[in-house]
């Protein structure tokens, strides 16, 4: 089965045979004694080509599911000492990247210093694959569905701020009523053009007039410290230019509604997950077990 989805990925008896450290004609009569097995052709061969035929795609996805699930089961089963070894591989969102995660795998790598980390940054959770990772993070009002366990771990404030060169240049809106005549950058993207406050009358929704959208944070993090107009963002993304005065806060004395931001790890909820996976997991669910908002 390993033989037959190396030569189904790479379409080539050669490739899958280096791959798997073994001579073309092993893997061939592998390949014949599967078929024979199952009474039916996995392949089509001709001098110049191979390809699947239909039961070997429908084969080659139980293979892969199986390979996985057998993979995993191994890894469960192996000695603390060999699974303090190893990497993990963590994608992260550009603004946990940015914030958080560095002094999480500092902290980790203390505790566990034979295990490596690659890394995968993302721009939005849309581009996750639930194969590609070990653990994901990201920072979501509002987590999209997935067949992942989503594990809340803590919370961020939004803020709204604006450049120094841009309030010389236009002066700070003093209520939230004056945010109609300013120019906004606008870290979604959705429709809304809307931003609610709250005061002792109630909630109250102030019009906005982006001249700059983008789902990315970082994007607006950047254009926001470039000085043409007002942005709303997550304050641990601009704590620093906050401290070093490149950004100023704006309308601190008004309760922003929906400022919240949720912190999440994201991990395979398949029945069999590393000894490795699971204690990094563990390490971060007990480092942001009591919860913080910042």
């Amino acid at each position: 089965m390993r033989m037959f989805a190396k030569v189904a990925e790479s379409l080539s008896f050669a490739a899958a045979a280096k791959q798997l450290g073994v001579s073309s004609a092993v893997v061939t009569r592998g390949i014949a004694t599967l078929e024979a097995h199952l009474n039916t052709r996995l392949l089509n061969r001709t001098k110049r080509r191979i390809s699947l035929t239909e039961a070997g795609q429908a084969y080659l996805q139980g293979c892969t599911e199986l390979i996985t699930q057998l993979n995993m089961l191994d890894a469960s089963v192996s000695s603390a000492t060999q699974e303090s070894v190893g990497s993990l591989k963590i994608a992260a969102s550009e603004f946990f990247a940015a914030t958080y995660l560095s002094d999480l795998l500092t902290a980790y790598h203390a505790a566990e210093p034979g295990v490596r980390f690659e890394m995968t940054v993302f721009a939005s959770t849309q581009d996750l694959d639930g194969n590609d990772h070990d653990v994901w993070f990201s920072a979501e009002r509002r987590l999209r569905d997935s067949s992942l366990i989503c594990r809340p771990l803590t919370q961020c404030r939004d803020v709204i701020v604006a450049s120094p060169t841009y309030l010389a240049r236009r002066g700070p809106p003093e209520v939230p009523q004056n945010l109609p005549d300013h120019n906004v950058l606008l870290a979604s993207n959705v429709a809304t053009r809307h931003w609610e406050f709250r005061d002792a009358h109630g909630p109250r929704r102030v019009a906005v007039h982006p001249i700059f959208t983008s789902p990315n944070l970082m994007a607006v993090k950047r254009a926001a410290l470039a000085g043409p107009g007002v942005a709303r963002l997550p304050r641990p993304l601009i704590e620093s230019q906050l401290r070093a005065g490149a950004l100023k806060l704006l309308l601190d004395c008004f309760d922003l509604e929906g400022d919240e931001r949720t912190m999440w790890m994201l991990y395979s909820g398949r029945r069999y997950i590393t000894q490795r996976v699971r204690s990094f997991v563990d390490f971060v669910v007990a480092r942001y077990r009591e919860p913080q908002i910042f």
